[in-house]
């Protein structure tokens, strides 16, 4: 669906609850990740610096662009995905070792490195001062989401924040979404799911969301996310006057 295309006004005039990818939708994924994900590799590669680029790009990175692709390991998947990809040789404990190790690195350097999308803290403020409950639904850890958070401060106008380990399954998975919607009592249909990524669109598919709207702000081009959202935007900065009909 295109963005001149209007979702009928009755499924919008549903809608109670807002759940944001974090990542490429409230934050500047490249700008924030990057240098994270090249530390990663190289601790990955255990500072071979030619393997660790090998690591980077079969994640997802595209050097030519530079930026990481849609819906790759590093752009859409959990730490848990990471390691998997990386280090498929470990053992169980190394492997929870290895996630531990990441996850606390990506956490506290997350929240250091966190870019804000343009208008962010306005348009948030925005959709909760029109009576929309938000919350954060991340393949990102839930500590990590809450760190960022705190970082841009934007924290106090979250219900809910949701990680790959909160929720039983991570996105595209309906998991965190119902998860959500029950935390902060509301149906399923009554939720609007955002994000940049296939999986944001998924998971919202899955769950039977009221809505999946589509951001441009993150990994994914218009026609990657045309297909499955109800709406694509430019950036959240559009979604007030989105669902107010404007």
């Amino acid at each position: 669906m295109s963005e001149t295309v209007a979702v009928p006004s009755g499924s919008k005039k549903m809608i109670r609850a807002i759940l944001f990818d974090k990542d490429g939708t409230l934050v500047d994924f490249n700008r924030t990740w990057y240098s994270i994900s090249c530390e990663l590799a190289r601790r990955s590669a255990a500072g071979d610096d030619v393997l660790a680029q090998s690591l980077l790009n079969a994640g997802g990175y595209d050097a030519e662009a530079e930026k990481f692709r849609a819906n790759s390991v590093i752009a859409a998947g959990t730490v848990e995905d990471i390691v998997a990809l990386w280090h498929p040789q470990d053992t169980d404990e190394q492997r929870r070792a290895r996630v531990a190790e990441y996850d606390t690195y990506g956490v506290e350097e997350g929240a250091k490195q966190a870019v804000a999308v343009e208008a962010l803290s306005q348009t948030l403020q925005a959709l909760k001062d029109a009576g929309f409950v938000l919350g954060i639904a991340t393949n990102d850890s839930e500590a990590g989401a809450r760190a960022t958070a705190a970082a841009l401060g934007i924290s106090d106008l979250f219900s809910g924040f949701i990680g790959y380990d909160t929720a039983a399954r991570a996105k595209p998975y309906a998991d965190p979404l119902l998860h959500f919607a029950a935390e902060v009592g509301v149906a399923p249909e009554q939720v609007a799911m955002v994000g940049d990524n296939p999986h944001d669109m998924e998971c919202a598919r899955a769950a039977k969301a009221g809505l999946a709207v589509g951001v441009l702000t993150g990994n994914s081009p218009r026609e990657v996310l045309e297909p499955l959202a109800d709406i694509v935007l430019p950036s959240i900065a559009d979604l007030p006057d989105y669902l107010a009909g404007k």
